[in-house]
């Protein structure tokens, strides 16, 4: 079933589906009811097949400026340490749902990124940005640990550990350009080209082995957390079944016949 999301926008264009952040009079500052329905969304398109790509991206100046003040914010000090971690836990969970996801995941940046907007453009898989949109993870600012929603965690495997530890400690915002520079964005490209850049690099993920692709995400994730050896022997399951599924056939068979391969499955 196609996911209707009440406080987002959701469409779908053949296999690409885009989820929108709609609050632009608050650059897309989150809601409760933003990250729960973001995090449903998330994990409904774990099953829904027709999809094979994933665009987050924002309406207006803003890709999502983190936590709304008064909404969010506000809040939380009417809460004990229970409710705190409840919450906490609650927007860890929405970081689990994208890297969990077996889909591609393409965080298109239509301007500012902070907080956890940026750490939701961190865990996805790419991040196509406008030369508009400077990124930071402010949360030192406010008197929180930097280390939030797992940023201490996929920052320094981006961007390497020192840098990771400035942008960290400081909460400062860095530009687009420094972004790219540093391998934080994959891309970046004049704002009126965003969403054509960002359709380019969607159709090309759809049109990929879907299955090879969910075993690449997969991979990944795990071997964070292992040695040589055990990613070694991790790799080497992977690629066998890789090889007993229909595309690796395709990809053969196209290769002989000198066409494109067609990816379906």
């Amino acid at each position: 079933m196609k996911p209707k999301p009440k406080s987002l926008i959701y469409e779908e264009s053949g296999p690409v589906a885009t989820i929108t952040f709609d609050r632009p009079e608050r650059l897309n500052s989150l809601t409760f009811d933003v990250y729960r329905e973001l995090n449903e969304t998330i994990t409904a398109l774990r099953s829904r097949n027709e999809v094979r790509v994933v665009v987050i991206t924002g309406r207006g100046k803003g890709f999502c400026s983190g936590g709304d003040v008064e909404e969010i914010i506000g809040e939380l000090f009417s809460r004990d340490a229970t409710g705190l971690l409840e919450f906490t836990r609650m927007t860890c969970e929405l970081i689990r749902s994208i890297r969990s996801l077996a889909k591609p995941v393409v965080a298109s940046l239509n301007g500012t990124v902070a907080g956890a907007g940026a750490i939701i453009a961190l865990a996805s898989d790419f991040r196509i940005a406008s030369d508009a949109a400077k990124i930071a993870f402010l949360f030192v600012k406010v008197g929180l640990a930097g280390a939030d929603m797992g940023s201490a965690f996929l920052l320094p495997r981006i961007v390497g550990f020192g840098k990771a530890t400035e942008m960290l400690f400081s909460g400062d915002f860095i530009t687009a350009e420094e972004a790219a520079r540093i391998g934080l964005y994959n891309k970046v490209v004049p704002s009126d080209r965003l969403q054509t850049e960002t359709s380019e690099w969607a159709d090309r993920l759809a049109a990929g082995p879907a299955f090879a692709i969910a075993m690449t995400k997969t991979a990944m994730n795990r071997e964070t957390h292992m040695s040589l050896e055990m990613a070694l022997e991790a790799e080497a399951d992977a690629q066998a079944i890789c090889m007993m599924h229909p595309d690796f056939r395709e990809a053969y068979e196209a290769f002989k016949e000198k066409r494109a391969p067609i990816f379906n499955k």
